[in-house]
């Protein structure tokens, strides 16, 4: 129940894809509870209409996680009012499910912007997620990195795209990602804690837009995301739980505790076994930093840093 939510009063919360879905509804719990709330959002338009529908303090910055240059711009510009930020949700997602596209940096869409870019962004924050008391990042994944695997030769899918299997590997690799985020925010004796929700089979707009225009097939997914799917504010109660629960630990992965993991309260999520294996997160971070340029808690536990 979001009455659970602890005061979030004097914290300040970065929520990625904030004006729609889970992360409309994350910022609007948020604020309500006292937090500054910032809305990351491609779209600075809707993010406006977003912030009116809030009761509380936010504001609106514009963030595409496609983009190399949006993303430093985005924490350059936030650094310079925020040096603390106490939480950080990495919410925000593209699922196409359509032809093959790429950000401007070649990379394919779905991994750039629910993986790599997540992974700059938390990165560039880490300074000012360390300055904070008991500061936390919380990743979005879903069910679906559970029917996915990373394919190290081809992880831009440039070979035999299939749309709804780009999507499960963004999201795997979002997974795999955040695990790791932990095991090195450990091993560097950081107070940041990493941590995982997903949201079971919730009624966004994510998903039935992408399937809509894919035939019977489509027509179908959407329907039952429609009819079966839990409303986004039962959705979202993972992700909170997360950001705001006493006494989460680094590591932890919450959703739904239903059957399939579907819908219901908010309980332990399970992993993939691809999702934790230490060599697969050692090899996906490696990957990400020289796909980004960005490096940060690196093995030698260096201090953030950016490559040349």
């Amino acid at each position: 129940m979001t009455s659970n939510i602890p005061s979030q009063h004097g914290r300040v919360a970065v929520v990625t894809g904030a004006n729609s879905g889970l992360g409309l509804y994350t910022a609007r719990e948020l604020a309500g509870r006292g937090a500054h709330v910032v809305l990351a959002v491609r779209n600075l338009a809707a993010g406006h209409m977003a912030a009116r529908t809030i009761k509380g303090k936010v504001e609106v910055r514009a963030l595409d996680l496609a983009s190399p240059i949006s993303v430093r711009a985005f924490a350059e510009n936030l650094d310079a009012d925020h040096p603390t930020v106490d939480l950080l949700v990495n919410n925000a997602g593209t699922a196409l499910l359509g032809p093959r596209r790429t950000a401007g940096n070649g990379h394919e869409l779905h991994l750039a912007t629910n993986a790599l870019g997540h992974f700059a962004l938390t990165g560039l924050l880490l300074p000012n997620l360390t300055s904070a008391r008991a500061a936390r990042v919380v990743t979005i994944s879903s069910l679906t990195h559970r029917n996915a695997h990373l394919d190290f030769d081809d992880l831009m899918f440039a070979r035999d795209y299939r749309p709804n299997a780009a999507y499960g590997r963004s999201k795997l690799a979002a997974t795999v990602l955040g695990v790791e985020l932990d095991r090195r925010l450990r091993a560097a004796g950081s107070s940041v804690v990493s941590v995982l929700a997903h949201p079971g089979m919730t009624r966004t707009n994510l998903t039935p837009n992408a399937w809509k225009n894919r035939g019977l097939l489509g027509r179908l997914v959407s329907a039952a995301v429609l009819l079966g799917g839990q409303p986004v504010r039962r959705g979202v109660l993972p992700q909170l739980h997360a950001a705001t629960g006493p006494g989460i630990r680094g590591g932890q992965f919450f959703g739904p505790a239903g059957p399939g993991e579907l819908r219901g309260r908010v309980g332990t999520a399970r992993f993939s076994e691809e999702a934790t294996d230490e060599a697969v997160g050692r090899r996906l971070w490696h990957a990400a930093e020289e796909l980004t340029g960005i490096a940060y808690l690196t093995t030698n536990q260096q201090s953030h840093q950016e490559k040349s």
